[in-house]
């Protein structure tokens, strides 16, 4: 799923600015020698990334062969990492690696027993080089088992520069002043954004926006963990707050039933392809990769973005995603595993992968330079800078059968709030309904 990945950016952006980052610290990133500690052993990973994505982790596996001797498999799980983890250790196959990419199957693994803690070197560069909060989310019942290499920035809206220009806008700094920019671009000719409804993962990103922004982080912790009903007034009046955009069909390319027959690559498609529908997109910094590659677009050029806005009294959010490495008890070479680990909680090899590009790191030693474009450097910079103040993707942190499944659970009752936005008290008891039969599961 798209959700899961970054892919390729390019250009520059005042993203870094806009939302007050400040600069990543760190000094130039050595390349390194090693000791060759490691020859003759092989480690292998498991994980999500196929193609470009692959291709590029590679290159950080290959620098660690080179600093250690050891040599590495990477095996391609799909989006089902936990099936296909659990059947190879049912076999007896386990990989030493894998790379995790929701806070709700690192917490499942760990919970089967399956995970190593880190070591308390990786642990020391955790505490010393990341902030708090990513210890937190790859952490379980206290113990820390996950490393977080690869991060996603969920908190930006994508536009067409040329699209605003027209209709005399400039990117808003509140979700009023979103809609009201909507409107205006709506009257030149084109719909204020694409929605991709038929990809219920999109809406979730919506709603965490909008509720981190409107409820704050405390409320928005609570509800990830389901400490908090779905039925709280603080859902109602995010749910509304999202239905004043949904119901307004002068808003969505298409209406509702547009929206929900439009995937996330459409919708995309729909701003930056050869015929434009709409003037805006909101999703990740990975929109920047299917823009750039799919249509050529020059991104901070023909294609840019401003920070999802605040919402009433709130602060602008930013919600990220990720992927955990974590070692496993049953791998065969699971100590040459936790050297692996070790190795990716550097910057060294963070910067390996930002210098390919189609990467944010949240390890604030990395120095920007590592990266080869403006756009994300400015990027990783808010995420780093924003601190403790990111949110992982809450859709991530629940079961998969409430926050993760086609058709059914969080992304389909959104979806039936995407075509019938009237009763968000209504919605919100149905989803209520649902968080708590999966949480019991």
């Amino acid at each position: 799923m798209m959700r899961r990945r970054t892919t390729l950016l390019t250009g520059c952006t005042a993203l870094a600015l806009a939302l007050g980052a400040t600069a990543c610290g760190g000094g130039p990133v050595s390349a390194g020698g090693g000791d060759k500690a490691l020859s003759g052993q092989t480690v292998t990973v498991a994980g999500v990334w196929s193609g470009s994505e692959q291709k590029n982790f590679q290159k950080v596996l290959d620098a660690f062969t080179e600093k250690t001797g050891a040599k590495t498999q990477f095996v391609s799980t799909g989006d089902n990492v936990s099936t296909v983890v659990g059947s190879k250790i049912e076999g007896g196959n386990a990989p030493d690696v894998v790379m995790v990419p929701q806070v709700g199957v690192l917490k499942q693994f760990a919970q089967k027993g399956w995970l190593r803690p880190l070591s308390p070197t990786a642990q020391q560069t955790i505490d010393a080089d990341y902030a708090p909060v990513w210890k937190k989310y790859g952490s379980v019942d206290g113990t820390l088992y996950g490393l977080y290499f690869k991060a996603a920035h969920k908190s930006t809206v994508w536009y067409s520069p040329d699209a605003l220009a027209q209709a005399g806008v400039k990117p808003p700094k509140t979700y009023d002043e979103l809609l009201k920019a909507g409107h205006t671009v709506s009257d030149s000719g084109l719909a204020a954004f694409a929605v991709a409804g038929q990809d219920g993962w999109t809406l979730t990103d919506w709603f965490e926006n909008i509720y981190l922004s409107q409820a704050g982080p405390e409320k928005y912790d609570a509800l990830a963990a389901h400490q908090l009903k779905w039925t709280d007034a603080s859902v109602v009046k995010a749910l509304t707050t999202l239905g004043k955009l949904f119901k307004d069909k002068q808003l969505i390319a298409g209406g509702h039933n547009g929206a929900l027959n439009t995937d996330f690559p459409g919708s995309v498609e729909k701003v930056f392809g050869p015929k434009p529908e709409a003037g805006m997109v909101y999703e990740g910094d990975f929109v920047a990769g299917v823009a750039h590659d799919q249509y050529g677009k020059a991104i901070g050029k023909e294609a840019d973005f401003f920070p999802f806005p605040a919402v009433g009294a709130g602060t602008a959010p930013v919600v990220s995603g990720g992927d955990a490495a974590v070692v496993l008890k049953d791998g065969k070479n699971a100590k040459a595993g936790m050297k692996l680990l070790e190795y990716l909680a550097t910057p060294e090899a963070a910067a390996v992968w930002a210098q390919a590009g189609g990467f944010l790191s949240p390890n604030k030693k990395l120095n920007l330079s590592a990266y080869g474009d403006d756009v994300t450097r400015a990027t990783a910079k808010s995420l780093v800078g924003a601190g403790d103040s990111v949110r992982f993707d809450m859709s991530d942190q629940a079961p998969a059968a409430f926050g993760g499944t086609k058709g059914t659970g969080e992304w389909k009752l959104l979806q039936d709030f995407l075509r019938d936005p009237s009763d968000p008290k209504g919605t919100a008891a149905k989803l209520e309904a649902a968080a708590a039969k999966a949480y019991q599961g």
